[in-house]
């Protein structure tokens, strides 16, 4: 069977989802889906007996998905990560909102174009900076209604899949990390269960305590929480990794989160 991929963001139902199928469309729906205009889907062209026509429906038909599936995993799912912790950090609730926020936003374009799209192979026929311009795009749309939250959650399964990867990959060049590492350290500040605002923060995720605790002992030894070798793997004892992210985690402490993406936009960490 040929391997496919599916892009669509489809935020969790709730009562804002079962509100809109009713007002909007008339429909009396306990568990409606509601999904974003954009969809992308590719499938590998190998097929034992005929392809059926789906290119009728706007699917893509490719050698192989592999570069597909990354590219979507690093700027998109990546991207999602990168605003979630920041945005959660700053009090917002919805992703539009965090999306949209200029701190925020200056930081993940930063990100994307210096750190994560660099560790991506060509892939005929794309564009990586007018597909992040989509993705920012598709990440403010109100209509959506993604949430904050939604994206936090999860974040031990999430981070090993979406962010740790790319940094492995930066580290394997001599490449710098300051973003991605930050990334990691608003994650690890969003585990402490505190925003800047003081109000406490909600860790979904089925190693909560863990998270929780390390944390907290992060604010003093930011190491403490790259000593998870189940979720960080080698990168618990690379020195640079290590360094970057001690850098991060004091300046968020230091400076507050605010104060820290601004001095990332505007130059670097130190």
């Amino acid at each position: 069977m040929p391997l496919g991929k599916v892009d669509c963001i489809t935020p969790a139902t709730g009562q804002r989802e079962r509100r809109l199928a009713s007002t909007q469309f008339g429909i009396k729906d306990a568990s409606p889906v509601v999904c974003e205009p954009f969809r992308q889907w590719v499938i590998e062209d190998r097929f034992s007996a005929g392809r059926p026509a789906l290119e009728k429906v706007g699917v893509e038909f490719v050698a192989d998905v592999a570069p597909y599936e990354l590219m979507k995993l690093r700027i998109l799912n990546g991207g999602h990560a990168a605003i979630a912790y920041a945005g959660a950090l700053l009090g917002h609730h919805f992703a539009h909102d965090a999306a949209r926020d200029p701190l925020i936003r200056g930081y993940l374009e930063k990100l994307e174009r210096e750190e994560i799209i660099p560790t991506l192979a060509p892939i005929s026929g794309i564009e990586f900076p007018a597909y992040l311009a989509t993705v920012l795009e598709r990440f403010a749309n109100p209509e959506i209604g993604d949430t904050v939250p939604r994206l936090c959650l999860d974040g031990s399964n999430r981070q090993p899949k979406f962010i740790l990867p790319t940094l492995a990959d930066r580290l394997e060049a001599g490449r710098s990390i300051d973003g991605l590492a930050l990334e990691v350290a608003l994650w690890c500040r969003y585990c402490a269960g505190k925003g800047a605002d003081g109000e406490p923060l909600t860790v979904d995720d089925e190693n909560a305590e863990r998270l929780t605790e390390n944390a907290r002992r992060a604010e003093h030894d930011p190491t403490a929480f790259l000593s998870m070798t189940d979720i960080f793997g080698p990168l618990a004892d690379n020195a640079t990794f290590a360094a970057a992210f001690t850098r991060a985690v004091n300046a968020l402490y230091r400076d507050g989160t605010a104060g820290t993406l601004e001095t990332y936009v505007n130059g670097g960490l130190s």
